[in-house]
């Protein structure tokens, strides 16, 4: 609650600020994917601590399945809302493909440290 009031006042956009009654006009619809998005980001959140007692995944590897959805949200925006595809310089496309290679290369790290 306090970041979504921090980002309505300063937004990282560069727009005006937003007020609650703007906020409040916004659709119901819009209002229930975020609802379901925190429900759905609780439950994986849940289930990855539950997973980092098992004595089959242990902890690492746990940390590894979490971290995967930063990758997981990253893919979604390059990809399927094409964040960088108009306008986007090219050492920043370099930069994400090298984002994309050393963020897996680290999760694969963690994830095989303790068969290592």
């Amino acid at each position: 609650m306090f970041a979504n009031t921090a980002l309505m006042q300063r937004p990282l956009d560069g727009r005006p600020p937003v007020s609650f009654a703007d906020y409040r006009r916004a659709p119901k619809a819009w209002h229930a994917w975020g609802v379901v998005g925190g429900a759905i980001w609780c439950t994986g959140a849940i289930l990855n601590f539950l997973a980092s007692r098992a004595h089959v995944v242990g902890p690492a590897v746990s940390y590894s399945i979490g971290q995967g959805a930063t990758m997981v949200s990253a893919s979604w925006g390059v990809f399927v809302w094409h964040e960088f595809s108009s306008g986007a310089p090219r050492r920043a496309r370099l930069l994400l493909t090298w984002m994309f290679i050393l963020f897996i290369l680290g999760l694969t790290a963690v994830a095989l440290a303790p068969v290592l």
